[in-house]
């Protein structure tokens, strides 16, 4: 008997606009000890599938015309207190049945540990409280001792002193920690993990994947885990199911279906992913000796710590130490390193959007060189026109009140650029088709665009003022391997269209050696190693960028 069985389930979402059939006849199962990867795009119904083995989707908007979900239901009989084991059905089962079953028996991770977490109790507290809702007659005192193991258990390091913590006071790494941890506190059977590294860096994302397979194979735990990263999948899964529009198009071991896939979506899903794009010729050259565009020289971005009644100076947060390094002209530079390394805070100094502490900030035209450290906004204006930025989620930088548009047309008519309100239209038209949208999203909102739709509109604000220079800050990371794949060659297309030169802020190594001429690696405010990318990606020399070139999970390797 497997320990989840689907049977040709469906689930319907009830809308405004109609039904949706976000699970379109399913059918797999996941044996005892099994990891089964659930792949697909947004939107193809891997969550709401997992939402629906918990029974957690609203009443009110949901419900289920037809399939079941058998479980291998392990409970304790209070009569002869031995275990029994019962196959149940959980669409029939009534609230207190799965409230038995949810966090003892499926446990599930969610992807924003920060929205999942209770930010008014600690996060002792929150492990607690799972524990003793499904351990009748537990002591306060057995259950904190069971939350202290649960927190050394996913390697917490202190837990004793973490206990009270409140979650803004943890990083992500720690934060996503502490929701294994309150996951895996009860033991359960199966362990739901929806893109649960899809936020972390990718030594971090190495550590929480190494311990939920440690985890996994020490207590005898099966695993549906949910992502679009083919290199985890590759790194963990046993089986894999390929989602498309509610439909489970392909399943198999996960060597089959990776390495030689049926179906042309999962074939189109794996021609998009990074390790599989095309590899360009790079033109080996001495970035010492090309044309720089912005020179930037022993840069410090330092924040006071505070502390006391007078909130006195005590020490200094170093976001940016000493870094001086070039940015040639017409070139992709990829900035990678770990969170809190300092990347995005370089990022802003460089556009002085974040005021240096010491320091020099260089661009260099024809004209002559301009030292940008210390000019006034109004001095600045002039060259935000030349130096634009791209960010990493659209939809909050996107003005949800204004159409698109007005999103384009505004920032030139601040600049400048266009005679009249009809000129200016008409050019915005012609760069969103530079985008590679169409003319007639001009007069849509936000919110009524795909992540990767609102992620070229973003790109469009940015060229639509004519730079030379564009800060793309982890532009990628939050899209679809397809999307990703689409954004990446249109990168490289304006680039070569308009000789424009790009600062790339990311973590995705394979993004790097794709698309980037050069990379810099940070850590901790320093620059540790730079170099032409094949030279940094393909032969490291600082202990740090093998450290993170190692951690990275490769479709390929487990060939």
């Amino acid at each position: 008997m497997s320990l989840l069985e689907i049977k040709n389930l469906h689930t319907h979402l009830d809308t405004d606009s109609g039904i949706i059939k976000a699970v379109d006849d399913v059918s797999f199962s996941i044996e005892k000890g099994e990891t089964f990867c659930l792949v697909g795009e947004s939107g193809s119904g891997k969550s709401i599938l997992a939402l629906s083995v918990i029974q957690l989707l609203p009443h009110r908007i949901s419900h289920h015309p037809g399939g079941e979900i058998l479980f291998d239901w392990r409970k304790l009989n209070q009569l002869t207190h031995k275990e029994e084991h019962q196959q149940v059905n959980m669409l029939t089962l009534d609230e207190e049945q799965l409230c038995d079953i949810r966090g003892s028996r499926i446990a599930m991770i969610f992807q924003e540990p920060m929205t999942s977490l209770n930010p008014v109790y600690s996060i002792g507290e929150q492990i607690m409280e799972a524990l003793l809702l499904h351990n009748h007659g537990m002591s306060e005192e057995v259950a904190k001792q069971r939350a202290l193991k649960a927190m050394h258990e996913v390697q917490i390091k202190d837990a004793e002193s973490r206990f009270n913590n409140y979650p803004h006071e943890l990083s992500g790494g720690q934060r996503q920690r502490i929701m294994i941890a309150m996951a895996l506190a009860c033991e359960p059977d199966l362990l739901i993990a929806d893109e649960p590294t899809t936020a972390l860096d990718v030594t971090v994302q190495a550590e929480v994947l190494k311990l939920i397979k440690e985890l996994q194979q020490r207590k005898g735990m099966s695993v549906l885990f949910i992502t679009h990263d083919f290199g985890v999948v590759a790194q963990i899964a046993d089986k894999v199911g390929v989602m498309k529009q509610g439909k489970l198009v392909e399943v198999g071991d996960s060597k089959s279906v990776l390495h030689n896939p049926r179906h042309k979506y999962t074939q189109k899903l794996l021609a998009a992913v990074p390790d599989n794009l095309p590899r360009r010729e790079r033109e080996e050259y001495d970035p010492n000796q090309q044309d720089v565009l912005i020179k930037v020289s022993h840069l410090d971005v330092f924040f006071p710590i505070r502390k006391g009644l007078f909130q006195r100076v005590v020490d200094h947060v170093r976001a940016v130490d000493d870094v001086s390094i070039n940015i040639n002209k017409g070139k992709i530079v990829a900035l990678v390193g770990e969170s809190g390394s300092g990347k995005t805070t370089l990022g802003r100094a460089i556009l002085q959007l974040q005021k240096a502490t010491a320091g020099s900030v260089v661009f260099i035209t024809e004209e002559g060189e301009q030292e940008l450290v210390g000019l006034s906004n109004k001095q600045m204006k002039p060259w935000r026109r030349r130096m634009q930025i791209a960010f990493q989620d659209p939809q909050s930088s996107l003005n949800p009140r204004l159409m698109v548009s007005k999103t384009i047309t505004e920032p030139m008519k601040v600049h400048g650029i266009g005679d009249s309100d009809e000129e200016r239209l008409q050019l915005a038209g012609e760069v969103l088709e530079s985008v590679q949208l169409e003319r007639n999203f001009l007069w849509r909102y936000p919110h009524e665009f795909s992540g990767g739709q609102r992620q070229r509109i973003g790109l469009a604000r940015a060229l639509a003022l004519k730079p030379e220079f564009i800060v793309c800050d982890e532009i990628t990371s939050a899209l679809d391997v397809s999307v990703q794949a689409e954004i990446l060659e249109l990168l490289l297309e304006i680039r070569d269209r308009q000789n424009l030169t790009l600062l790339f802020i990311t973590h995705n190594i394979a993004v790097v050696e794709y698309l980037c001429d050069e990379t810099i690696v940070m850590k901790n405010g320093k620059v540790v190693e730079q170099g032409l990318t094949n030279a940094v990606c393909g032969n490291p020399q600082n202990p740090y960028t093998q450290k993170l070139l190692a951690a990275v999970p490769r479709l390929h390797s487990s060939i």
